[in-house]
């Protein structure tokens, strides 16, 4: 009887876990149920810049000093590889956001109507884990900018303790108190509340703001060059480049942020791969200008690391534009603090909506629209998070979530396109189809074992003769992407087409992984980790109370009015 009862309760497991969830088929279809739905009121040009948003801020201000530091004048190429890697994403990204029903969920949606509801719920911890880490993280540095400022004036020069901007001296090794990025983060907090407006108005001000100011920062900077700084370019070889890349990689998520606004875009479909793909290129354009800059003022040795940018202009006398950094660096870092908090609260709402969270978070407010009781718990963890804790040491740990579900996401491009429609009711699957998909999904999973191998190759081998093993790897991820170009049954799909699949999500496949391996150590145990404690929250939780058809009950769905769709 024991076996039998264990047997009962794996099966029940395996069945809950391998769910997927059935959407419309048109992503030109919105939510009109007011009591459900968020409101639409953001256009392309409101995506650019939400995106532009959360990805310029720290990334400019802060992480290019840190890269800097190991990978010298290179760090320029740490951003241009983080680049491209997240043009291959932002593809995928575009594809799926004009595809889906236009609805929250993301990267979480995606891999739930493709694979299945633990692998969603799996992507949506790891990906969550950046994001609460990377809030606090920008929350202390926003507060440390304005304190800078503020000590700017004489009576409060050298006066403000360290505990109220800076973080007091770490108490047992991790322990650091700050009281400014709590206060912050319930100001921002509150913005978020009052509504997707409100939030975006501010978004768009500072935003719009710290884009000017850093355009004058590197005309300005120009001048300041000496070409002298930028040799040695890689002072610690390729491999530190490579390290580079994978903390640089965080600081492009901004279009996880757009695809994520698809219940609150005004034409989903057209828009949100125009915000994705356009949001991105500014950003990259930025950043390797800023790099440039930064790197060729300043021998990379004596950049700082809380502050590098103000502190390249200081060291040769421009204190205006070191005034103008620091403004603009509050701005960037308040931006992206506001969108990366907006990210995590939609995303806690879709989790709530298909029953894996408490019902609480699938709330919206009647007449704010916002999903006030989310917002609130995000903000609720960041304030522990930032105010507690020296998050500096958990930077190690940043982009793991993001490159294993931008991953899925890829994975998802392919999957996809093998259905001839995503949301038909398959009844009776035929065993061809099946074939063909478990055909399909073992060659995804041995070109990601190739990608994390290659990874390991080049991370570890010493011989510079020893790298021909990387040919091995790379080989057989060719065959596994040929074989999935050849073999399998595929489909152009509505809106935004990804180009070259499936040799494109392949790629970014690859590449992510390859990044996977270059991370700390700490980042793989964080990852096993929070793998297991999800799978055991969904088995206590999350399969008992999930719903995936919870959207045919609850909301109607209609196409786009004309007039929203001029």
């Amino acid at each position: 009887m024991r076996d039998s009862s264990r047997s009962s309760i794996f099966s029940q497991f395996c069945s809950s876990a391998l769910r997927t969830k059935p959407l419309s088929n048109s992503s030109d279809v919105v939510r009109i149920n007011s009591g459900e739905g968020l409101i639409r009121r953001l256009g392309s040009f409101d995506l650019i810049l939400l995106g532009i948003g959360a990805s310029i801020g720290a990334g400019i201000f802060v992480v290019t000093g840190t890269v800097a530091r190991d990978a010298g004048p290179g760090v320029t190429v740490s951003f241009m590889l983080a680049g491209a890697s997240c043009v291959l994403n932002a593809l995928c990204y575009a594809e799926l956001a004009s595809r889906f029903p236009a609805v929250v969920g993301g990267a979480y949606l995606y891999t739930y109507t493709a694979f299945n509801e633990l692998t969603a719920f799996l992507v949506f911890t790891q990906m969550m884990l950046d994001y609460h880490i990377g809030a606090a993280s920008i929350a202390r540095s926003l507060a440390s900018y304005i304190v800078n400022i503020l000590e700017l004036i004489p009576f409060l020069k050298n006066n403000i303790p360290n505990w109220v901007g800076h973080g007091s001296k770490e108490i047992f090794g991790f322990v650091s108190i700050n009281v400014l990025a709590p206060v912050l983060l319930v100001l921002l907090t509150l913005i978020l509340c009052r509504g997707v407006g409100e939030s975006s108005l501010a978004n768009t001000i500072m935003t719009t703001t710290k884009i000017v100011i850093v355009v004058v920062v590197i005309i300005v900077g120009a001048f300041e060059v000496d070409g002298s700084n930028w040799s040695p370019f890689a002072p610690n070889g390729f491999k530190s480049m490579l390290t580079g890349a994978t903390v640089a990689f965080f600081a492009y998520v901004g279009f996880d942020a757009v695809a994520n606004s698809a219940e609150e875009s005004k034409r989903p479909q057209r828009d949100l791969p125009i915000g994705i793909i356009g949001s991105l290129v500014v950003c990259i354009a930025l950043y390797i200008g800023v790099c440039l800059v930064i790197t060729g003022m300043v021998p990379y040795k004596f950049l700082g690391e809380e502050a590098p940018l103000a502190e390249a202009f200081k060291t040769k006398g421009l204190h205006f534009v070191s005034v103008l950094i620091s403004a603009g660096a509050v701005a960037g870092l308040t931006t992206t603090l506001l969108v990366g908090l907006y990210v995590q609260s939609r995303l806690y709402l879709g989790l709530g909506r298909d029953g894996l969270l408490p019902a609480i978070f699938a709330r919206v407010h009647p007449t704010r629209h916002t999903p006030i009781q989310s917002q609130i718990w995000v903000g609720f963890i960041a304030c522990v998070l930032a105010g507690l804790l020296n998050v500096h040491l958990l930077s190690h740990v940043l982009s793991v979530g993001s490159l294993a579900g931008y991953s899925v996401v890829a994975a998802c491009v392919i999957t996809l396109r093998w259905k001839d429609d995503i949301s038909s009711e398959i009844t009776q699957v035929s065993a061809t189809y099946m074939s063909h998909r478990l055909e399909g999904i073992i060659c995804i999973t041995v070109i990601a074992c190739c990608g994390f191998t290659a990874g390991i190759i080049f991370r570890y081998v010493v011989s510079p003769f020893a790298y021909i093993f990387l040919i091995i790897p790379i080989i057989i991820a060719i065959l596994a992407t040929a074989a999935l170009r050849f073999r399998q049954e595929q489909m152009d799909p509505p809106g935004f087409s990804c180009p070259w699949v499936p040799m494109v999500p392949a790629l970014c496949i690859f590449v992510n992984i390859f990044l996977f391996a270059q991370l700390h150590h700490e980042a793989w145990v964080r990852f096993i980790v929070l793998s297991i404690v999800a799978v055991g929250v969904y088995a206590f939780y999350g399969q008992y109370h999930a719903n995936p058809t919870v959207d045919r009950e609850v909301v109607t769905y209609h196409k786009a009015p004309e007039e929203e769709a001029l």
